[in-house]
């Protein structure tokens, strides 16, 4: 799935299945980076951010409230999805 159509099925309230990979690509798209990885934890930042996304894929998917927490996130900084 495309950046585009994974942020159009997530803010329509669609948050559950959704692949790690798949949303590690999209938040990559919004400009974070992976800055490490402690254990299960893919820690993320972005210029201009204060803190940090923290991630723990569970069966190669994301949960529901990680999902939540970057929507909140990207409305709260008028975050764009970069082309």
């Amino acid at each position: 799935m495309n950046r585009k159509e994974l942020l159009r099925r997530i803010s329509r309230g669609n948050t559950h299945n959704v692949k790690f990979n798949e949303f590690q690509h999209l938040i990559e798209g919004f400009g974070f980076s992976l800055r490490r990885i402690a254990g299960s934890q893919h820690i993320f930042t972005r210029a201009g951010i204060r803190g940090y996304l923290n991630l723990q894929p569970k069966r190669g998917e994301v949960s529901d409230y990680q999902v939540s927490q970057f929507l909140k996130l990207i409305e709260k900084y008028n975050l764009k999805l970069e082309e």
